[in-house]
Formats: C-alpha cells, sequence, structure tokens
C-alpha cells in the first residue's frame, strides 16, 4: 500500500488533481500518493534534479476551473505546453521545448463502446523533476499507469514513467484491435451463414473508429527522429532507446490496424456485392410478372373501352377465343424472358 502525505491523492481535489506521485528511489517507499497542497511545497523546495533523483508525477483533470491556474502558478511548466493545450491540433507526437518533452496522445475514452467520439487527448509534460499529465474525459491508459504505480510499479526516472505511459497506451491499442477482431469475425460468420441483418452498418462504425485512431495515434516520426537525435541533457540513453522501442509498438499496433480496415472493406464490397445480386434477383422477378401481365392488361384494355365494332362481340365462343390469344401471347413472352435468363 501507498504511503500517502498530504491527504488523499485519487480524489479530484480543489486544483483539479485526480492523482500525485513522488518519486524517490533512495526512500523506504519508492512512490508516495501526494495531493496538489503537498506538490506545490514540494515543487518550491525541491532543487533541479539530477538524472536518477527523485521527481514528481501529477495527473490533472482540465475540466475543472483551477487546474490550468494551478500549473500556471506552481508547476513552472513551458510556454509551449499551455499553447499546445489550447491550439487545437490533437496528432500524437512528442516535441522538445526547451529543456522538457511536450507529447500529445490520444487515448480512448475509460467507457469505451467502439464509438468513434469515445477518442480524447491527454497533453503530457515531461522535465527531469516533474511529469505532468492533463485530460478532459477519463481515459484508459493513463488509469492502467496509475493503477500499476498504486501496485508498486515506480518508474526510477520521468522518461521511463512516460515510456510506461505509451506502453500502456498500445496494450489498450492491443485490446482494441483484438475486440474488433471478435466482432468481424462474427460479422463474417452470419455474412456466411446468410445472415445480413444490419452488418453493414456495424461495420462501417467499426472502420470509422480505425480510421480515427489511426489517424489521431500514428505519431509524427519527424518530429520523434529530431527528439531522438537531440535529447535534453538530463534524458539518459537508455531512456532514450526505450522511448523510441515504445513508438515501434505503436507502429505494430497501427498495421494491425490497416489490416482490418482491408478486411472491413472487403467484408463490406461482399455484402454490398450480395445485397445488389438480390437486387437484381427482385427486379428480375418483378420484370417477368410485369412482361406476363402484358396481354391481359392490353387485351382488357381494348376490350373494355365500350365502343362499336368491338371483335367477337356477338360470338358464340368469344371469350375462349380471347383467353386463348392471352394465353398463347403470356406463354410466349415467359419463354423469351426465361430463355434469356439462362
Amino acid at each position: 500500500m501507498l504511503q500517502e502525505r498530504a491527504g488523499n491523492a485519487y480524489g479530484s481535489d480543489e486544483a483539479g488533481l485526480i492523482c500525485g506521485y513522488l518519486f524517490d528511489a533512495a526512500a523506504p517507499q519508492p512512490a508516495c500518493a501526494v495531493d496538489s497542497a503537498y506538490a506545490a511545497e514540494w515543487l518550491a523546495a525541491a532543487p533541479d534534479a539530477a538524472p536518477g533523483g527523485a521527481y514528481m508525477w501529477l495527473h490533472f483533470n482540465l475540466s475543472h476551473a483551477q487546474a490550468e491556474r494551478w500549473l500556471l502558478r506552481h508547476a513552472g511548466l513551458s510556454d509551449v505546453f499551455f499553447e499546445t493545450l489550447h491550439e487545437g491540433l490533437h496528432s500524437t507526437r512528442i516535441e522538445r521545448a526547451d529543456d522538457s518533452l511536450i507529447a500529445v496522445i490520444n487515448d480512448v475514452h475509460f467507457e469505451f463502446s467502439f464509438e468513434p467520439s469515445d477518442i480524447s487527448t491527454l497533453w503530457i509534460s515531461v522535465g527531469p523533476r516533474l511529469v505532468v499529465t492533463a485530460r478532459s474525459q477519463p481515459l484508459r491508459s493513463v488509469d492502467a499507469l496509475r493503477t500499476a504505480v498504486k501496485a508498486g510499479d515506480a518508474p526510477r526516472s520521468s522518461t521511463e514513467l512516460l515510456e510506461h505511459l505509451l506502453r500502456a497506451q498500445a496494450d489498450v491499442l492491443v485490446n482494441i484491435v483484438r475486440g474488433v477482431t471478435t466482432r468481424i469475425d462474427v460479422i463474417e460468420d452470419d455474412q456466411l451463414a446468410g445472415r445480413l441483418d444490419h452488418k453493414r452498418a456495424r461495420l462501417g462504425v467499426l472502420r470509422r473508429v480505425l480510421v480515427r485512431l489511426q489517424r489521431l495515434l500514428a505519431p509524427e516520426p519527424a518530429a520523434l527522429f529530431r527528439l531522438l537525435q537531440n535529447p535534453p541533457a538530463w534524458m539518459a540513453e537508455p531512456d532514450a532507446q526505450a522511448l523510441s522501442g515504445s513508438t515501434e509498438e505503436f507502429s505494430v499496433v497501427l498495421r494491425d490496424m490497416g489490416a482490418l480496415q482491408e478486411r472491413i472493406k472487403l467484408l463490406q464490397e461482399e455484402i454490398a456485392a450480395n445485397v445488389n445480386e438480390d437486387n437484381n434477383r427482385s427486379l428480375f422477378v418483378l420484370t417477368v410478372v410485369t412482361v406476363l401481365a402484358l396481354p391481359i392488361n392490353i387485351v382488357a384494355g381494348l376490350f373494355g373501352m365500350n365502343v362499336g365494332g368491338i371483335p367477337l362481340a356477338d360470338h358464340k365462343h368469344g371469350f375462349w377465343v380471347v383467353l386463348s390469344i392471352i394465353v398463347t401471347f403470356t406463354a410466349a413472352a415467359a419463354w423469351i424472358a426465361l430463355r434469356k435468363k439462362r
């Protein structure tokens, strides 16, 4: 169980802090929970941390009115971080700003239900002694990291904490890919069994989710390349390599997403072909019925005009003669239609 300082760190307090942890490998407890009051005191009193020294992780709820004000007053973050919060660009990237790292990560909501709208952004600032994460909606990856820290996981540096977060997000994406694969398998089995139902709409939703995830989650390779070529002085070489490895996991998951999109596209095309075939079959039946009904409709229209000179009007067997003519023309039309179909 984590030792707590200055109150409970798990509820959003008056500063909008959802949770906070102080990591110190030299302390009896490598990680202890803190609140915003203790965090402000520690940030004001602690000297600049050297690599391997103590650092703090603070996770904020941006929907809280005081969260950004507290960060401006106490965290000492780069202006680039606050500009990133308001610029409206949500593509995943990790960039260097002054002596810190600014990361924008897109993640799925905690209650993810395979809807394209269930995706939100997590903003991150990583320095040698402070890691700040901020979000507006509960997200799965950061909650998985918080659960791991609560269970005793204590990353030795702020960069390693970022790497753990990226790997947690990759795990969430793997689970999403597995869930989408399972749903596609069920739809494919139903399609092979002839139970179309509303599978095209369901496939469309899954495809939109994958496209949105792939578009938002694909890291910008140029930004990461620049970062790894010129990392901050406080970032150790093993941490830089681990950060590069965590981003490679994204590439694997994104390739799987691309393959799933192609599979969904093929299923949609096959279902569309089946629907078109059924429509063509129905249209052919309707056409045949119309053609077969054409002789009787024409004859009935002509003989129903009630004008003088109608043939066979006084003939003893006029009805049967006309009926024979109609049957003959109907049989001829049916033979021609069926012959063309064959």
